[in-house]
């Protein structure tokens, strides 16, 4: 089984809807974590949009990344150009793939235009991991 960490700043948005899919599409088999280079709490409008695509990510947890050094992870997902950037370094073999996505969480305006951003940023990540997935990092031997 493949074991996969998704990386991003505070891991509250991005890395949460990333993991919830990877662990769904994949019928569970992949291990998936996430972790922040920050620890934000798991933002209940990801956890809202999630809901209304079948996904529940509300039993999920804001980590650090140093909780996870003793993994050996295969893959390591970082889904914004902060935490590709401004990560500590991390001890791993895993092979690395980055993808950045607009971070839902920054949007102001009314609550219709933040959540309409939530499900845009969902709808990228649903189909960057569905292709992740796919994928020949995911798919060796």
């Amino acid at each position: 089984m493949l074991t996969v960490l998704v990386l991003c700043t505070g891991n509250s948005c991005r890395s949460q809807i990333a993991e919830g899919y990877l662990r769904h599409l994949s019928n569970g088999q992949v291990t998936v974590y996430s972790a922040g280079i920050e620890t934000h709490g798991v933002n209940p409008r990801a956890t809202e949009v999630m809901k209304e695509d079948g996904i529940d990510i509300s039993n999920q947890t804001s980590n650090r990344i140093d909780e996870y050094k003793s993994i050996a992870f295969d893959l390591i997902l970082t889904v914004c150009d902060h935490a590709k950037e401004n990560c500590p370094y991390f001890p791993s073999k895993a092979t690395r793939v980055h993808q950045n996505f607009p971070d839902p969480a920054s949007t102001t305006g009314t609550e219709t235009k933040i959540m309409d951003a939530f499900r845009a940023t969902r709808d990228q990540i649903k189909a960057y991991t569905a292709s992740l997935l796919q994928s020949p990092e995911l798919n060796k031997g």
